[in-house]
């Protein structure tokens, strides 16, 4: 049982050590000022300081990498998780014209923190800041309601015009 449990845990130290040569790519691409969710709609200050405590990392161009992102296989679910938080919404990246319906987004943006849902568990039991408490999610919320309000109004407008 001994000489088992020994040449396991040989196996898994190799295996270990062998996964390190896998590195998934951690990039933070260049940041156009321009294309900054702040370019396009005014975002109070109390909700930008959210966002960036809250959901930069997955959410935008400017993400920490912690320590755990060199570390594999965990650096592989940290880097799909970024670039799945990236590809569904990029603060960083919102004048790009990437983001389909503005307004629909802005209401998922509500939703996902009213429902708990964002920021992921997994993400605040290593990052335990980036828990927003009731006051950030009804600021969250409120502006994002009246941002979605105005990009209806504003749609609404270029549409008249046609």
């Amino acid at each position: 049982m001994k000489k088992w449990l020994k040449l396991s845990l040989i196996i898994l130290v190799v295996l270990v050590a062998a996964a390190q040569v896998v590195r998934p790519a951690r990039t933070n691409p260049p940041i156009d000022p321009k294309k900054h969710i702040s370019a396009h709609m005014q975002v109070d200050p109390a909700v930008m300081a959210t966002l960036s405590r809250a959901c930069n990392d997955c959410h935008s161009n400017q993400t920490e990498w912690p320590w755990y992102s060199n570390v594999a296989p965990v650096s592989w679910l940290v880097a799909h998780d970024v670039n799945s938080g990236r590809k569904e919404l990029n603060l960083s990246e919102w004048g790009t014209g990437r983001e389909k319906e503005p307004g629909e987004r802005l209401s998922k943006i509500c939703k996902e923190v009213t429902d708990g849902e964002m920021p992921m568990a997994t993400y605040t039991l290593m990052h335990p800041r980036a828990k927003l408490t009731s006051t950030e999610v009804q600021n969250v919320c409120r502006w994002t309601k009246s941002m979605a309000s105005n990009v209806a109004e504003t749609t609404k407008d270029k549409d008249d015009d046609d």
